[in-house]
Formats: C-alpha cells, sequence, structure tokens
C-alpha cells in the first residue's frame, strides 16, 4: 500500500505541474491577446456593435427588395430598388475585392445599391457600391456609382487616401474626365453602412457632408461637401434619421429599425426635379418590400431565379 501511495503522490504531483504549466501559458496567452487587443481597439475610433459580427459573418448577404417611386423629370415613376450587404475582404493593394487574402486587407461591409424604373420610353439603371470598414465607422475605402440610360452613361469613383480622390467619367459635354480632390468629411452614402453596424455612430448636429452620387449624376450638381442639419428621432421600433442640404434645397429621412439588425424600412428624398416649366419640388420614396439572406454568389442557375419571386421582383 504505501508504494501504491507514493504512486499516487507522485502522479498527482506531476499532473499539478501539467496543470500549472497549462495556467501559466494560457495566462501568457491571454495577456498577449489583451495587449493585442487593447493595441487595435485604440486605432478604432467608432467600435462596431458586438452583435453585428455575428450577424454578418454568416456566410450570407442580406438582399432588401424596395418599391420605388423615383422622382425624375418633374415626374414620379415606378421603379424597384435593392440594397445588398454583404462582409468581405478588401484589397487596398489593388482596390478591388482580395480574391487572394493577405494580412494586409481590410474586413469591409459592402453595400451594393441599386435602382431601376423607367422614364417614358426608356429605362433608368443606376448602381451605388460602397466599401466601409467593418471595424472603423468613419469613411468608406471607396465608393463607386454608375448611371446608365439611353442618352448615355456615367461613372464616378472615389478612393479614400489621405485625401479624397474621385474621377468622373461622364457622357455628358462638361462632367467627363474630371479627377478632384476632397477633403475628408462625411459621404452621404455611408449613412446606409453605418445605419446597419452602428447608428449611435451617425453624424448630427451641423456638419460638412459630400451627398449621394445618385443625387449628383441626376442632378448634375457638383460634387463636393455641403452644408448639412441632421437629426435622429427615435419613436419606438422605428428611428427617423433626418439631414437637410439648405443650399441644395433638399433633405432626406431615412426609416430604420431601432434595434438591431437595425434594418432599414423606408426612405423619402424631397428635392427639384425637371427643367424650365416642368421643374417642381417632388418626394421620392422607397418603401420595403421583401429581404431574404442568401449566399446569392452561388444562386446563378435557371432553378435559382425562383429567388427573384421571394423578393418580389419577378
Amino acid at each position: 500500500m504505501r508504494s501504491l501511495n507514493e504512486f499516487d503522490c507522485r502522479l498527482k504531483i506531476k499532473e499539478m505541474k501539467v496543470a500549472l504549466n497549462r495556467n501559466v501559458l494560457n495566462l501568457i496567452v491571454g495577456s498577449f491577446l489583451l495587449i493585442a487587443c487593447s493595441s487595435n481597439s485604440s486605432e478604432i475610433s467608432n467600435p462596431t456593435d458586438p452583435l453585428a459580427k455575428d450577424y454578418w459573418y454568416d456566410g450570407k448577404a442580406e438582399i432588401a427588395s424596395y418599391k420605388l417611386e423615383q422622382a425624375r423629370y418633374g415626374e414620379i415613376h415606378k421603379g424597384e430598388a435593392v440594397m445588398i450587404f454583404v462582409t468581405e475582404q478588401f484589397s487596398k493593394k489593388s482596390w478591388t475585392k482580395a480574391d487572394n487574402p493577405t494580412d494586409d486587407d481590410i474586413p469591409v461591409m459592402k453595400l451594393n445599391f441599386t435602382k431601376k424604373f423607367n422614364t417614358g420610353i426608356y429605362p433608368y439603371s443606376m448602381m451605388l457600391s460602397t466599401f466601409f470598414p467593418f471595424e472603423n465607422g468613419k469613411n468608406a475605402i471607396k465608393v463607386s456609382a454608375s448611371m446608365q440610360e439611353w442618352c448615355g452613361h456615367t461613372y464616378m469613383e472615389l478612393k479614400n487616401k489621405k485625401q479624397f480622390e474621385v474621377r468622373i467619367d461622364s457622357y455628358f459635354e462638361g462632367e467627363s474626365e474630371k479627377d478632384l480632390k476632397l477633403d475628408e468629411t462625411h459621404l452621404e452614402d455611408d449613412f446606409w453602412t453605418i445605419i446597419r453596424l452602428n447608428p449611435d455612430n451617425l453624424p448630427v448636429g451641423k456638419a460638412k457632408v459630400i451627398p449621394s452620387f445618385f443625387y449628383v449624376q441626376l442632378s448634375h450638381e457638383d460634387l463636393k461637401a455641403y452644408d448639412c442639419e441632421l437629426s435622429k428621432k427615435p419613436n419606438g421600433d422605428l428611428t427617423a434619421y433626418q439631414f437637410t442640404y439648405p443650399d441644395l434645397d433638399r433633405s432626406m429621412t431615412i426609416t430604420y429599425e431601432t434595434n438591431f439588425p437595425h434594418k432599414i424600412m423606408s426612405w423619402e428624398e424631397t428635392y427639384y426635379s425637371g427643367w424650365g416649366d416642368n421643374r417642381q419640388k417632388l418626394r421620392t420614396k422607397a418603401v420595403l418590400n421583401q429581404c431574404i439572406r442568401e449566399d446569392y454568389w452561388n444562386k446563378n442557375s435557371v432553378s435559382d431565379s425562383t429567388y427573384r419571386r421571394r423578393l418580389g421582383l419577378d
């Protein structure tokens, strides 16, 4: 019995040593991670809501369709809008999605926002893409927008470097082959993504804001920062984010779910539309129709067209 007790004692001591070594290792690793996280968080001016990480990194995109009433040429035209939010890695070396990810890539929330509507005999097709850092809600890394209609098409692209570097190419005289450098400020096209990630980071009060690329393309206004007045008005389950550009005589209200995941339920945009006798102040409206979460990039066969019916697009 004595030798057995000594064996048990030696075994116990060995187990205690292993446990002690494991605890020391965990302490070292934990300290390292704490330092790393603390160092990283010091670089994040606007941390994302923790709930967002679990929701947005599930391997799917959120696709939302909207019933659209678009102001154009002094009239209201019915159409459809779609917002697609999805996370991916962005390469600042190529300024595109990172197909071959490296440690230098930036996790982003990508928004692809489309509008389609007809004006009489001919159609309009518009698309906006923004790439917003998932862990830093200050400004998008890149914004691009295009507009196609039977008269011609335009393309605008902003890259967030030391300044905003903007390239504009257009069918319309006086707008093509422009290269601009703008001081970094708020981008209206970022507001959609800020709402989805953490609406507490939305600017309020008075600020300089670069208007939506969609608006600039339709109105042919100069792309620059304008004075803007911004406010948030919670009302139970919904919150209205309102902003007005006095110099443009334009206002916008985005209504979203107050609680996570802060789905965008509707928006209204009021400004002058048309020229000459047809010019009048009109209101563009969009209301949520359907919303699904799917890996749409894998849904490209003929049989997958049923998803369009689920979204109310066919």
